[in-house]
């Protein structure tokens, strides 16, 4: 292909822009004839394409502020700007994978048949459910029995 669509490619690849990317110039001749986004990312992998060090401009007063973020400190409700909304705690898709993962267990274990697993991942996508907890005593009011144990293991899952 050429030089535009490797960088474009490599950009891509590494999350960074095109001008952050650097090609090493003993291996131009090899980023010359990459044709797919695989051939650049083996280029990647190998060195030959690279990215710069992000450039941050903080000054002292920010690195310090940073290191504490990073540990914890000045996360409390007087620093938080916006609704509640702004920051959610758990995310809606860590929620509902854990909720798929509970009624995909309990149909491959035959405790749910066919259609009521269908019918309970489309109130699961409708995000009808807070947790896997509120999903596990709404299968058991529907009569299905569940030991403890079984309980357990789902929560976990």
């Amino acid at each position: 292909m050429g030089i535009k669509f490797v960088k474009r490619a490599a950009s891509k690849i590494t999350g960074r822009g095109e001008s952050a990317i650097r090609i090493k110039p003993s291996a131009l001749a090899e980023a010359r004839k990459a044709l797919t986004k695989d051939d650049v990312r083996e280029l990647v992998k190998n060195g030959s394409i690279y990215t710069i060090k992000e450039k941050k401009n903080l000054s002292i007063y920010g690195r310090e502020l940073e290191i504490k973020r990073n540990e914890g400190r000045s996360r409390g409700p007087g620093s938080r700007r916006g609704g509640a909304g702004a920051r959610p705690a758990v995310s809606y898709m860590k929620r509902i994978r854990g909720q798929r993962r509970v009624l995909k267990s309990l149909k491959e274990s035959k405790v749910i048949d066919n259609a009521s697993f269908k019918r309970l991942y489309a109130l699961v996508k409708g995000g009808t459910f807070a947790s896997k907890i509120s999903l596990l005593h709404h299968v058991q009011s529907t009569g299905v029995q569940l030991s403890e144990e079984q309980v357990e293991k789902l929560r976990h899952i």
